[in-house]
């Protein structure tokens, strides 16, 4: 037994050198996996993005089998928002449809099914010829279950399976990846940074979901529980919270909301919301300083929009100083600028007279 003790011991140094030079030399395994990733692989993180090569195959029935069941019934973040509706949103090459005021102006019609940084749930996963079709929180139409299909006859009648309310489900909505003429094979880290425009698979929670979208100084302020001029409803929210006391009054014409934080002998901010934008914040410090914040500390981004200048639509039956049958190129047009021709003598004019009608030759 002594002389075993001793060979352990003994042993102890040889095994340690060699797993302290083995871990030198790196994992052989990660190198070659390394080295063997295509050149146009770009890191992310802790990650490796590696596209979908242009000449990729038709997905495979199996790969179908394993991206649905990958991605069915898991929890994501919402990273934009999700109109109701049937139309839900589209994504093709990194690029959202509806997006900017398209989108602004579906969720004030229709309302949002799910907000950016909101948890989402991936409830149906359909793959199609040329696209994937993901359903949110058990997309825009209810979707029957298999029992439902059921029908027993009998002496007594056809029995059928209680059926849902065949309204409109106004929490779910959808959004679907285009590809080019056919859905290419691809696996399921491939399909999640497609989808990252739209859902977050990484985020931990609903507050890092929500910061991951907004612009880096939006971020900073809402980490440090700090409100900037320009910042809008939602962004004051995750700053600072509800706020406890809620006041609504009018300066002139505008009429704005007062969100007021915090109670002596403490510091007290005010929040001036007009409409959806912070236009004013005054902060009253313990020992009596005010300061009074105005001009816009952060500047989001606005859709510039354009007016849409509508082809002018004629009547038929429009009055004009042409003959019956003249073109407009016809017309003789005056060189000094002066007013049009007067219409021509032979056409009939009414008299003074009710009913009568002269003619003049």
């Amino acid at each position: 037994m002594p002389h075993f003790r001793s060979t352990t011991l003994l042993a102890l140094p040889l095994l340690f050198t060699y797993f302290l030079a083995h871990g030198q030399a790196g994992d052989p395994v990660q190198e070659r996996n390394l080295s063997a990733l295509p050149p146009d692989a770009k890191p992310v993180g802790d990650q490796v993005r590696v596209p979908i090569p242009p000449d990729a195959p038709r997905m495979s029935k199996q790969t179908r089998f394993e991206i649905i069941r990958d991605f069915e019934t898991q929890l994501v973040y919402a990273r934009t928002a999700f109109p109701m509706g049937a139309k839900g949103l589209q994504l093709k090459q990194g690029v959202i449809t509806p997006d900017g005021e398209e989108l602004r102006q579906a969720l004030t019609l229709w309302g949002p099914a799910v907000k950016a940084g909101d948890p989402a749930h991936i409830s149906f996963v359909h793959i199609k010829d040329d696209h994937i079709h993901f359903e949110i929180n058990g997309g825009p139409v209810h979707r029957k279950k298999w029992y439902q299909h059921i029908q027993v006859s009998g002496a007594g009648g056809t029995m059928q399976a209680p059926q849902d309310d065949p309204q409109a489900n106004p929490h779910g909505s959808f959004v679907d990846v285009y590809f080019g003429k056919y859905v290419p094979e691809m696996t399921a880290q491939q399909l999640r940074d497609l989808l990252v425009p739209v859902l977050d698979f990484n985020a931990r929670n609903k507050e890092q979901a929500y910061l991951d979208t907004v612009p880096p100084k939006v971020k900073e302020a809402i980490e440090g529980h700090h409100v900037l001029v320009g910042m809008n409803q939602e962004m004051v929210l995750h700053a600072k919270g509800k706020p406890p006391k809620k006041v609504r009054e009018r300066d002139g014409e505008t009429e704005y909301e007062e969100w007021i934080y915090g109670e002596p002998p403490a510091d007290v901010d005010f929040v001036r919301i007009v409409g959806e934008e912070v236009v004013r914040v005054e902060t009253m410090k313990v020992g009596g300083e005010k300061i009074v914040r105005t001009e816009k500390e952060i500047v989001l981004q606005q859709p510039e929009r354009e007016a849409k200048k509508e082809p002018e639509v004629r009547p038929q039956n429009a009055p004009s100083l042409r003959r019956p049958g003249e073109d407009s190129e016809d017309v003789p047009k005056p060189a000094n600028g002066a007013a049009p021709l007067p219409p021509p003598t032979d056409v009939p004019q009414p008299s003074d007279g009710p009913g009568e009608m002269v003619t003049t030759r």
